[in-house]
């Protein structure tokens, strides 16, 4: 494995890293603070091509490796989570499965307009009752004639207020394992519901969901066959580890920058904050804890790209670079003290944003559990 940057990626690093410095920080602040989606940021996104950087040439991306995709989610989490996260989903789990299993209707309508930004995708997995524990998923699908009732409920649907189309994981009746439907927004009896306020990662809305006698035609069953959804689950969810790594140590990043440059400047005892031991050895850990993590994320998307088995190295890679995130961000507060607990400071938004990564992909316990039981075969 060679841990160098090739031209090209370094190219798109710089793309990314103008983007992130020039767009977004200057309105950083105010995109967390409306609470407001940042069409105009997202849309710039699609422009420089960032929703199609992991699909092929002749589906209208630029046929890129995920570790080129993580250089650039790196660079827009460092200036905004809500924006990273966007285009995570626009990216990876709002488009993958129209690109995989959709047929030639559905991608001209929604999956290649997705990559130019003029539709927004979303998928419903998580339930009330059903969150890490998949299978406990209850929306029924029910075969009639043509397709499908389905029935049911989600919740914490990112980009579900905005979204044209939404990826739904459900259970058909009398069948085992799950099933994947594509569902328009226009289709009766889709319901959104209540929006979710959240502690981080505020500009980008998450609410619940309801199917009510919603029906699915059978052109838009986006499984091979009944039941067979979980499989393909599987190969995604280690993309979407991978990735959620590469938003958290963009964020992180940010943080480090933020206190670096604030003990750089705040003075007490005569002296700024950076001469004393106490506030180097903080930079010091978050440095490190930072390059490992970048590591790790290097490591674990090239064993993807390079099509090795990675199940468990994407799981210990979301485990440790999230949780390293968070110990970063919150390290950087400290060294603000007082000031890390002000809204006029960045790092209090840092220190919010970053925990939305020890979510999604699974908790960091689930991911425990996961590699405990990977490493006993």
């Amino acid at each position: 494995m060679d841990f160098e940057l090739n031209e090209e990626q370094r190219a798109i690093q710089d793309v990314f890293v103008r983007f992130c410095d020039e767009r977004i920080m200057p309105q950083a602040a105010k995109i967390d603070e409306a609470h407001a989606f940042p069409h105009e940021l997202f849309q710039a996104l699609a422009d420089l091509g960032a929703f199609g950087m992991r699909y092929p040439a002749e589906e209208g991306g630029s046929g890129m490796t995920l570790s080129d995709f993580c250089l650039a989610l790196t660079e827009v989490a460092r200036g905004s989570m809500s924006l990273a996260a966007a285009m995570a989903m626009q990216s990876l789990m709002g488009t993958k499965f129209l690109h995989l299993l959709g047929n030639e209707d559905i991608k001209t309508r929604l999956f290649r307009p997705a990559l130019l930004g003029q539709k927004i995708g979303a998928i419903c997995m998580t339930e009330p009752n059903a969150g890490s524990d998949l299978r406990s998923i209850a929306t029924i699908a029910k075969p009639v004639e043509g397709g499908y009732i389905l029935n049911g409920a989600k919740t914490w649907v990112t980009s579900a207020p905005i979204a044209d189309f939404f990826t739904v994981f459900a259970k058909v009746e009398g069948v085992e394992g799950l099933s994947i439907f594509l569902v328009e927004k226009h289709f009766p009896g889709l319901l959104i519901g209540r929006a979710i306020e959240k502690l981080g990662v505020v500009s980008l809305p998450t609410s619940e969901l309801a199917f009510n006698d919603c029906f699915v035609p059978l052109t838009h069953r986006l499984s091979q066959a009944d039941g067979d959804g979980e499989s393909h689950l599987k190969k995604t969810l280690n993309e979407i580890r991978i990735i959620t790594s590469a938003m958290a140590l963009g964020v992180a990043r940010a943080a480090l920058t933020e206190a670096i440059r604030y003990s750089g400047e705040r003075v007490q005892f005569g002296r700024t904050i950076d001469s004393f031991q106490v506030i180097q050895l903080k930079l010091a850990e978050m440095a490190t804890e930072l390059e490992a993590a970048k590591l790790f994320l290097m490591y674990a998307a090239w064993l993807c790209d390079a099509d090795k088995p990675h199940h468990v190295q994407s799981a210990m890679c979301k485990l440790f670079s999230t949780e390293a995130a968070v110990e970063v961000c919150d390290k950087a507060a400290r060294v603000f003290a007082s000031y890390g607990y002000a809204m006029e400071y960045p790092v209090q938004r840092y220190l919010r944003d970053v925990r939305f990564t020890l979510i999604g992909g699974g908790t960091s316990e689930i991911l425990k559990l996961f590699i405990a039981r990977s490493i006993k075969t």
